[in-house]
Formats: structure tokens, sequence, C-alpha cells
């Protein structure tokens, strides 16, 4: 068996919103201001996060998801992402030990940092606390001990004196150093809109607001954070076995032209499902259905990720020359593959209203005044923003043959949404998914098929159901573009 030696830390948070995006975007910025080459990766399956890592360190930064993926699939792909990298730096999810059962720790953070036998650094915001912050790490310390816990970074310090007698506390009692305090700074919070309007690097505006959060947090990581210490950390970090590879494996001939929605209105795609997708034998084309009045030329198939349609429904529904490129397309029995924000898109009508109640991150993406706005009429229905909001893993098998596989093929994946579909003809409507877990479209089903369009509230990753790009390449092969 081989083994592969690549420095890495993971950070970890005590809890959720306790700063580990801010921090993990600080350390990409401060170790590639050093020339370091700085690969980063997200635990769990999220979005938002990879993309500030991407924007920071400028590599793709990928998803690592223990009840999605196998431990050797994992190593596949943080193996394949660190190649030519100097450091990996890979960001958990909520709290350390969070996952998808209390009795064990699938899904979760601490899951991914004892498969990569990865140092954790702890994050923990210590904005009203000192000598109750060594409790904690202590608690976390002790909680399994098959994770290398390797040292702490409180965040969020009020003053000096705040911070030293934390790090006394936490020294004293706990026999791990702290590496880093960062000071509490309201103008250093990264929003989820930030990222929506800079995703497409055609799209600029917005560019110096973000750019100079981005420098501020960089420049507060610096100060506040030992660069050197925690680099000493990454670097002990022992060898790992190499799996042989299954997924990734070789490359096929280019034979289809896929063109994929990304701008600030669709950007939730994961970056190794686009490389599965291209190995697989599919030429990426990226165009944007808010900007664009036409499809790329020559395209066999278009997909449609997820991302924040409601929040551009406007801008959206103006681009009426996009909309009816879009149901041409599908009328002419063109492929296209939409994900919960493309669902939304292919419906016929978005109906939206700011939800009352959030707070923090959520609030700031629904400051709009909303309404009803016309979309493509691919889908005879609407799209309907409630408070209830749907966050799960899924598992579904597929009930009927269908642009990504056949009857009786599984897969796991997840859905969030606040929305619902109302249908104008349910009985009707075929689904190519039961789900097994998770909620779906309608009555536990998901995945809506007509003519060779196939829309869910499921996000699928191509390194966990392993069909999907194989299908969907071959799929676009076998029904060419018509000449409209």
């Amino acid at each position: 068996m081989d083994y592969i030696t690549i420095p890495r830390i993971l950070i970890a948070g005590d809890r959720s919103s306790a700063g580990k995006t801010t921090v993990c975007t600080g350390l990409l910025g401060a170790l590639r201001a050093r020339g370091l080459e700085v690969q980063g990766f997200k635990v769990g399956l999220d979005y938002i996060d990879p993309g500030f890592h991407t924007l920071v360190s400028g590599r793709p930064s990928r998803n690592l998801d223990g009840f999605l993926m196998s431990p050797d699939v994992i190593k596949e792909i943080f193996i394949r992402g660190c190649e030519g990298a100097d450091i990996a730096v890979i960001e958990g999810v909520r709290g350390l030990y969070e996952g998808l059962n209390y009795y064990d720790d699938v899904g979760s953070t601490a899951q991914i940092a004892k498969i990569l036998h990865c140092p954790v650094i702890l994050v923990i915001d210590a904005g009203s606390i000192t000598r109750s912050v060594a409790a904690i790490v202590n608690g976390y310390k002790t909680f399994d001990p098959e994770v290398q816990l390797s040292g702490v970074i409180l965040n969020n310090i009020g003053s000096e004196r705040h911070g030293e007698k934390a790090e006394l506390a936490v020294e004293k009692y706990t026999g791990l150093k702290v590496i880093g305090k960062v000071p509490r700074k309201s103008g250093l919070k990264i929003s989820m809109r930030h990222l929506g309007l800079i995703t497409a690097t055609e799209c600029r505006k917005g560019w110096n607001e973000y750019n100079g959060v981005l420098n501020g947090i960089t420049k507060s990581v610096e100060e506040g954070i030992d660069t050197k210490m925690l680099l000493a950390v990454a670097n002990a970090a022992p060898a790992i076995d190499e799996p042989k590879a299954t997924i990734f494996t070789e490359q096929v001939e280019k034979r289809v032209r896929i063109a994929v929605a990304f701008d600030e209105a669709f950007n939730f795609y994961y970056q190794d499902t686009l490389d599965l997708l291209s190995l697989k034998g599919a030429e990426l084309v990226y165009f944007s259905l808010i900007r664009d009045k036409n499809l790329p030329e020559a395209v066999d198939a278009v997909y449609i990720g997820g991302g924040f349609p409601e929040i551009y429904a406007a801008e959206l529904s103006a681009n009426r020359a996009m909309r009816k490129e879009i149901k041409d397309f599908y009328d002419g029995y063109g492929v296209i593959y939409a994900e919960c924000g493309g669902l939304m898109y292919l419906m016929k009508q978005l109906e939206y209203k700011p939800l009352q109640g959030l707070r923090g991150r959520r609030a700031e993406l629904h400051k709009d005044e909303g309404g009803s706005f016309e979309m493509c009429g691919v889908i005879k229905g609407s799209v309907r923003f409630e408070e209830k909001r749907v966050v799960n893993y899924v598992q579904g098998e597929i009930r009927k043959d269908c642009i990504l596989g056949k009857r009786g093929s599984r897969f796991k994946g997840h859905e969030f949404h606040h929305s619902e579909i109302i249908l104008e003809d349910p009985a009707n409507v075929v689904f190519a998914y039961k789900m097994l877990r998770g909620e779906g479209i309608k009555d536990g089903m998901d995945g809506i098929i007509s003519k060779n369009c196939l829309a869910s509230f499921a996000h699928l990753h191509a390194a966990s159901y392993t069909g999907l790009a194989e299908n969907f390449v071959r799929s676009a092969g076998e029904t060419r573009r018509n000449d409209f």
C-alpha cells in the first residue's frame, strides 16, 4: 500500500457560528500571502463556504462528507484535490461532533478528522467567557480520544486582558496551546450575500465591498494567529494510505457539450461533480441565465444547479429571451437536469415574499420585497416560499428510468429549501425518485420527468451517486439538440 504525506489542519468549531468560516477564510488568505499553494476543503454538503475558499485560495475547494462517501472515496478526493498544494485547510461543519445521529459520528467533522488522520484546531467563540473556555476544551478533548485535538483558536475576543485570561485558563487546565486570539470586529463577518455577488467571473459588482472584508479578515488572522505554530501542527500530520482510484479514473474523449448555468443566481455546484462530468466526456460551457440572451452554441444538454433564484427573480424574469431559449430547448427534447433552484426556474411562476423572523446569514438573503415572477414554464405550476425550512440528508431510489439512471438505482444526497412546489395537474406528473429519506416535492416523491428534463429538490454529488456523470453524458449524447 502506498502512503502520502500532506501537511494539513482541520478547523473545527465548538458549535455553529463559532467563526469557522471567517477564521478559515483568513487562514487561506494569510497562508497564500506567504507564498504557499493552499487547498481548501469543506466538511458536509455546503456550497457557500467552498465558494469563499475558492476565491481566496485560487484553487477549487472540495467537499468531504462521511454520509455520502466511503473512507476510501474521501481519501481519493482529498489526495486528488491536494495535487500541487503545499498545505490543506479543511473547514468543519457545525460543532466538531455534530453529525447525522446522536450515537455515532457519521456525517460529522470528527469522522473526517479520523479518516484523514488530521490534526484539529478548535475554534471557540469566547465572546463572554474566560475560564469556562478550558472546560469546553476539555470536554471536546476527552469526548473522542481518536480525534487529534492539537490547538485552540479563541474567537470574538473583546480585549487584550480578556484574551490573556482565556488563554492562560486553556493552557493551565487542558495542556493544549492557544495558537490564536481573533478580536471581535463586527465589520469582519462574511455574509452569504458576498458570495452571491461575485461567484461568476464576469460579475464584478460588489467586488470592492467583498475585497475590503476579505483583506480585513486576512489582516486580523495574520495579527491574531501564530501561523508558524499552525504550520508546525500541519507539518506534523502523519502519512495517510492512498487507496486505488475508483472514482476519478481515465479521461474519456470529449463527445458532448453541456451548458452549465453559472452566475450570481445559480452557483451551487460541487467541483468534483463538474470534474467527473468532464472526465466522462463532457465539455462544460458556462453561461448566465440573468445576462445571456442565448444558450451557448451547439450544446447537447443544460445543467441548472441550485442557488438563489428568488433573490434574482426580477432579473431572471426580465430576461425573456433566455427563458424562451430554455423552453424551446426543452420543447425540442433537449436534455435538461435541474436541482432545487434550477427546478424553481423551470416552473411557470415563482411567488416570493421575504420570510419573517429570520436572523443572521438567512436574514441577509431576504431583504428584497418579493412578488410574483414569470419563469420558464417548462413545468406547469408555481413555486411558493414558506416559513418552513427543509434541511435533510436524503436517500432515494430511481423508480422510473430517467436521464440520470435506470429503475432500481439508489442514491444519497441532500435537500435544503424554503419553497413548496404547487403543481397544476399533480395526478399526471411523472416522478423519477421515491425518497426513502427526506421529503422530496410531493408525497415523498421527487425528480419530475418531462420529456428529456429531470428536475428535483434533491442535490446529488457525482462521487456519491457514481451513475450521475456517466448517465448524464450518455443521455446528452443520445439526444442531440434540434436547430430552432
